[in-house]
C-alpha cells in the first residue's frame, strides 16, 4: 500500500481532499484522512450542492438562517463546516510554516467576469471567516487575473482555480508576482501571504479526446494531452520561479506559489483509475483528490519523481496534438468556459437547494 504521507516526504507532492462534508467531520472520517497524511482540503459550488441535496445535517441551521437572502445563509452554512476544516488542519498549517494546511472557499463563480464583484466578494471572505489558513478560490478567467493580484496585495491567500492551459498560467505567475511587489511595497509580509495556482487535468483529456475523434485523427493519442500539458506547466513553475523576479521576492519571504493539479479522477473508464496521479508526482506540487481517487493511492499508487521525467516527450505529444488538427489555445478556452458554467449552475442548484429546504419547514 502507496503512504499518503510518503507522497509527500519522499515525492515532494502534498496530497490534498477535494470534498468537505461536515457528517465527515463529525464521525472522525476526516480527522482520519489528516492523520493518514492528508495536508489540505478543498471545495468548490458543486461540492456543497451535493452535500445540501445529500443529508439533513444542514437542515436546523438552514431553518435558522430564515431571513437571510440565500447567499448569505450559504456562507453562514459553509462557514461552519470551513471553520471546523480549518481547525483540524491548524496543526499541518503551523507544522509546515504555513504552506500547507489550508482549507479553499470559492467566491461566487456567477462573479467570474467581474473583476471588482470578485474582489469585493474575496474581501468578504476573507474577513468574515477570518481564518489565517483560508485559501479564497478566484478562478483564472481574464477578469479574475487582475482580482488576484489585487488580492494578494492586500494579504490575502489566494486559490488560483480553473486553469486550462499554458498561455493562462503564465498570467496567473504574472499576476502573483505583481500582487506580492505591490504587498512588499505597502509593508505587507510575504511569507504570510499563500498562493497556489490550480491547474485543472482531465476534463483537457475529455476535451481533446473528443476532438480527435471529430478529426479521425491517430487513436494513440488520445488521453495524452492532459498529462503532458500539466508536465509542461510544471516545467513553466520551475523556469519562472528559478528566475531574477522571484528571487527578489524570496530573499523578502515569499513563498512559492505551487502548482496544484486538479480535477484528478479519471472521467474515462477505459483509462487508469491514477492516469492523473502517478505521472504528476514532483516537488512543489499538490494534487487535491476525490476520495475514491485518494482511496486508489493508497492501494495501488506508485510512487515515483514523474511530473518532470520527459519534458521533450509531453512537448512533443502537444505538437502531435496540434498537427492532428486540434488548437490547445481554444481547448483551454472553452474549458474555462465550461467550468464557470458547471460551477455556476452548481451555485444555483445550491441556492434553490436552500430554498426548498427553508419551504419545507
Amino acid at each position: 500500500m502507496t503512504s499518503l504521507k510518503d507522497l509527500y516526504d519522499k515525492g515532494g507532492q502534498s496530497p490534498w481532499l477535494d470534498n468537505v462534508r461536515r457528517d465527515w467531520l463529525r464521525d472522525g472520517t476526516m480527522a482520519g484522512l489528516v492523520a493518514e497524511g492528508i495536508r489540505g482540503v478543498t471545495s468548490n459550488p458543486t461540492i456543497f450542492a451535493k452535500a445540501l441535496e445529500a443529508t439533513d445535517l444542514y437542515d436546523e441551521q438552514v431553518r435558522r438562517l430564515s431571513d437571510e437572502t440565500p447567499d448569505d445563509a450559504f456562507v453562514e452554512l459553509a462557514s461552519r463546516d470551513i471553520t471546523d476544516v480549518a481547525d483540524l488542519l491548524s496543526p499541518v498549517f503551523q507544522s509546515s510554516g504555513g504552506t500547507d494546511g489550508f482549507v479553499s472557499f470559492e467566491v461566487p463563480p456567477t462573479l467570474a467576469d467581474d473583476t471588482d464583484a470578485t474582489v469585493e466578494a474575496a474581501r468578504s471572505i476573507s474577513k468574515r471567516f477570518s481564518l489565517a489558513n483560508l485559501f479564497v478560490k478566484v478562478p483564472a478567467t481574464a477578469a479574475g487575473i487582475p482580482a488576484i493580484t489585487a488580492l494578494l496585495a492586500d494579504g490575502i491567500s489566494v486559490n488560483v482555480t480553473l486553469i486550462f492551459g499554458l498561455s493562462r498560467y503564465a498570467e496567473v505567475i504574472d499576476a502573483f508576482f505583481a500582487g506580492l511587489e505591490q504587498a512588499s511595497a505597502s509593508g505587507r509580509e510575504l511569507g504570510a501571504i499563500a498562493s497556489v495556482a490550480s491547474f485543472f487535468v482531465s476534463r483537457v483529456d475529455t476535451e481533446v479526446d473528443g476532438r480527435l475523434d471529430g478529426l479521425g485523427a491517430d487513436p494513440s493519442l488520445k488521453g495524452r494531452a492532459a498529462v503532458a500539458q500539466a508536465q509542461l506547466a510544471y516545467e513553466q513553475f520551475s523556469t519562472s520561479f528559478a528566475g531574477p523576479r522571484f528571487a527578489a521576492l524570496k530573499a523578502k519571504g515569499a513563498q512559492l506559489q505551487r502548482p496544484l493539479w486538479a480535477s484528478t479522477s479519471t472521467k474515462n473508464p477505459a483509462y487508469p483509475d491514477l492516469l492523473y496521479v502517478d505521472t504528476l508526482i514532483g516537488p512543489d506540487t499538490v494534487n487535491t483528490m476525490p476520495d475514491a481517487t485518494i482511496a486508489a493511492y493508497r492501494d495501488h499508487g506508485t510512487l515515483a519523481r514523474t511530473v518532470d521525467a520527459d519534458a521533450a516527450g509531453a512537448t512533443a505529444t502537444l505538437a502531435a496534438i496540434e498537427a492532428a488538427g486540434v488548437d490547445m489555445g481554444d481547448v483551454a478556452t472553452t474549458l474555462e468556459r465550461k467550468g464557470v458554467a458547471t460551477f455556476a449552475d452548481s451555485y444555483a442548484e445550491l441556492l434553490r437547494t436552500i430554498e426548498s429546504k427553508r419551504a419545507a419547514t
